[in-house]
């Protein structure tokens, strides 16, 4: 019989607010989960001792090994010759177990290893794009042939050709082997701990930035351990001194460590408020992110006085979105009836028309402000395209978002994250809304659009049971 695997998953993430801003700490960002996630799966090989061979079933040519041992109270780890490399998952791998080894015993960690660990790693379909599958199968690009695909369905793809779509594949893949490795060796007690938890986000982050090779905004690792929450970064300083291949291993448990009160980022709860829906797409015309922000920082360098004025103003509204967000929590858990009804008075009618409705209902007037104060986010990001030469929100994205917006019950149309040509999002208030949209998307001419099947979860990593996810344990044996 094979050995279990403990299992990790983390979700995905979007962005709805605070794109590019959430790079300083003086301003936030309001991140979604997703219903996507990544599965980690670690278990006892039958041989091989000290080694670990990790492979993404999803893939062509994803198969990788290494091999781990204390010795003296020390970790030796070595990347072994494979067809591939994986900078994440070695990164991942060499600093993660270097911090196990310092929170358990050499004997105990040599133990888990005497056998050696196999390693798998899957994540949802809606991570990449399905096209390929849905060309092979001549399905067209709609909802219900994507759910016709099989959970963890190949890719057609390597791991460097793969069209990914934006859900921060690297951050929910790179939380939940971190999360699993810690749990295999049972170097945390609970996943629901929180000091476990905040141990699991610092040495994701760490990892995450040292695989990319700088220190970034941090939210996708954020959303990846805590699921949907408000977001405010922490000092990059933290990771400066430790992003160095020769890292004291005692240095980088301390500056990781749960309690160590440097790290100063902030997570506060979030969920979207009952009945509103979000609805993901995929562009076929994929946006590399660290140009974009490199392209957003040189002119916000250059321009200063100009960027400021306009990143206060998009602060400022990206506040006022959360706000109503939260009114719209508060109305509901006050009056479910008037909200209720609000809901239903807006499913039928256009955002641009629920001002004149808004005198009958409290709640219609807070979803005409979201709308509105979201509008103007929009509007402010399309300054910023234009101001900045980059892609935030290009003409043909804006002529679909817009295109959403005249349908009944859609009161948010946007561009998660840094934008670009790589996915759009919208939330709705109806299942009548929600078919809308796709029929929208399904017959628009000028962008291929794709759904994406997930949808908002506020649960952030979490420890699995194979046989609770349909296919899982299938992939995993």
């Amino acid at each position: 019989m094979a050995s279990a695997y403990t299992v990790a998953s983390a979700p995905g993430k979007v962005l709805l607010a605070g794109g590019y801003l959430v790079l300083e700490q003086c301003f936030s960002g309001l991140v979604v989960g997703t219903s996507a996630r990544f599965y980690t799966g670690i278990r006892a090989a039958k041989g091989d001792p000290h080694i670990i061979r990790v492979s993404s079933p999803q893939f062509d040519a994803a198969s990788w090994a290494y091999s781990a041992q204390a010795v003296d109270e020390e970790l030796v780890f070595a990347s072994l010759p494979t067809e591939s490399q994986n900078k994440f998952v070695e990164t991942c791998l060499r600093f993660a177990l270097m911090i196990i080894q310092q929170r358990i015993e050499s004997e105990i960690f040599n133990k888990v290893m005497e056998t050696g660990l196999d390693v798998s790693i899957v994540g949802d379909n809606d991570f990449y794009s399905q096209r390929p599958q849905l060309k092979a199968k001549q399905l067209p690009t709609t909802a219900e042939a994507l759910a016709s695909l099989p959970p963890f369905c190949h890719t057609q793809a390597t791991l460097a050709t793969v069209h990914k779509t934006g859900l921060g594949s690297s951050a929910a893949l790179t939380t939940s082997l971190v999360a699993a490795l810690f749990a295999h060796f049972k170097a945390v007690e609970s996943l629901d701990y929180e000091d476990d938890r905040v141990l699991i986000h610092n040495v994701a982050q760490y990892v995450h930035c040292f695989a990319q090779g700088k220190v970034g905004s941090g939210f996708d690792v954020s959303a990846a351990v805590w699921g949907s929450h408000r977001y405010r970064r922490f000092n990059p300083a933290i990771l400066s001194p430790i992003m160095k291949d020769d890292v004291d291993p005692s240095a980088l448990l301390q500056a990781l460590d749960a309690h160590n009160k440097e790290w100063d980022n902030l997570v506060a709860p979030f969920t979207l408020p009952c009945g509103l829906e979000l609805m993901l797409a995929d562009i076929d015309a994929g946006s590399h992110t660290p140009t974009l922000v490199s392209k957003v920082l040189a002119w916000r360098k250059a321009k200063a006085d100009e960027a400021i004025a306009l990143w206060d103003e998009l602060g400022f509204f990206n506040d006022k979105v959360e706000e109503h967000f939260r009114d719209m929590e508060k109305a509901y858990a006050e009056d479910p009836a008037t909200y209720e009804k609000a809901l239903e008075i807006c499913a039928q009618t256009k955002a641009s028309q629920w001002n004149d409705q808004a005198s009958s209902n409290a709640v219609v007037q807070k979803l005409a402000n979201l709308a509105k104060d979201f509008g103007r986010v929009r509007s402010l990001l399309q300054t910023m395209s234009t101001l900045s030469d980059v892609p935030i929100e290009p003409a043909e994205q804006t002529r679909l978002l817009d295109a959403c917006m005249k349908l009944e019950g859609v009161v948010m149309a946007g561009v998660p994250g840094a934008g670009g040509f790589d996915a759009i999002f919208c939330i709705v208030l109806s299942e009548k809304a929600k078919e809308s949209v796709y029929k929208l998307w399904e017959t628009w001419q000028e962008l291929n659009v794709c759904p994406l099947l997930c949808e908002a979860d506020s649960r952030g990593i979490q420890t699995v049971d194979t046989t609770s996810v349909p296919k899982l344990a299938k992939v995993f044996a």
